[in-house]
């Protein structure tokens, strides 16, 4: 889409949407919406989905540009619009184009979402079979390496004041996998982990930062291979529910953060001066959790 061959005329109501001239392919029609935030200002950054209600397949995808305005070029058919940012209710509406028309035009006012209740206060454990430590590394000159952690133990302390509340995370580093015993077996040696004189990987927080909407900082201390770092976790919150085992209570949150190689002296550009074939620099880290309200009768998860 060549936004460069549209021209726009706003008219002079300034919230209503903008009369188009767009120039579109034999046969194909369009389709265009301008995004405004719960105060009636134009939302640039939202993101911007359209699917084929008949095939489920995503024809089109952006993000609003600065004046909250997108537009797209697509084949006659039946079509779901979500337009998504973070904080709002997401709007999802059934779009019909008809080819050789003029585009469909629009506007739509985002709302503030409500925020998800935090969970109550108290101690919760992670529950590991439904709980992911993930990494992602760049190998030097070649794709990405993905890979795990298979045991750890976590638990949340919940205080009435969320700025008060605090995670602990316990990572066996000799449980590293990433489908490769060769690889897996050299990330263990000295050359990386070195798991027989550092056999943990801890984290311990020291505080939440609000961040708006779902979103959370997670400032803490991160010690591998001997050395102590702080680092954040941009946290985001998925909420509560009853569920599991035996249907406890149950929270979820979505954590990441990139950490940097050398943070934690295991030094990449020797290694590579010595020949030996290493991931890059920096590495994302994931954790994707799930912890279950600790209670006298909260059930164990499976071994």
């Amino acid at each position: 889409m060549a936004l460069g061959l549209l021209r726009r005329r706003w008219n002079r109501n300034a919230t209503a949407s903008p009369s188009l001239t767009l120039p579109l392919p034999a046969g194909a029609g369009g389709v265009s919406r301008t995004v405004l935030d719960p105060v009636d200002q134009p939302l640039a950054g939202a993101d911007v989905t359209v699917t084929a209600l008949d095939t489920h397949r995503l024809l089109a995808r952006g993000t609003t540009d600065p004046y909250g305005f997108f537009v797209a070029a697509l084949p006659a058919g039946r079509y779901s619009m979500l337009i998504v940012a973070e904080g709002l209710e997401p709007h999802r509406e059934t779009i019909e184009i008809t080819g050789d028309s003029h585009p469909d035009t629009g506007l739509v006012r985002l709302h503030s979402a409500q925020q998800l209740a935090l969970p109550p206060a108290g101690s919760w454990v992670f529950d590991p079979p439904h709980t992911a430590i993930r990494f992602i590394a760049k190998h030097v000159g070649m794709a990405h390496v993905h890979g795990r952690f298979e045991r750890f133990d976590g638990v949340l302390h919940m205080a009435p004041d969320m700025s008060d509340s605090r995670v602990q995370v316990r990572i066996d580093a000799a449980s590293i996998t990433t489908g490769n015993t060769t690889r897996d077996n050299h990330l263990r040696s000295a050359d990386f982990l070195d798991v027989e004189n550092y056999p943990h990987i801890d984290f311990v927080s020291t505080r939440f930062a609000y961040r708006g909407g779902s979103k959370w900082v997670l400032n803490g201390t991160l010690s591998m291979h001997g050395v102590s770092r702080s680092v954040g976790l941009e946290t985001t919150y998925l909420g509560t529910v009853n569920g599991g085992y035996g249907e406890e209570l149950r929270c979820a949150a979505l954590a990441r953060a990139e950490l940097h190689r050398e943070d934690y002296t295991l030094n990449w550009r020797s290694m590579l001066a010595r020949g030996i074939a290493v991931v890059g620099p920096t590495v994302q880290l994931e954790l994707d959790v799930q912890a279950m309200y600790r209670t006298h009768d909260t059930p164990m998860p499976p071994e």
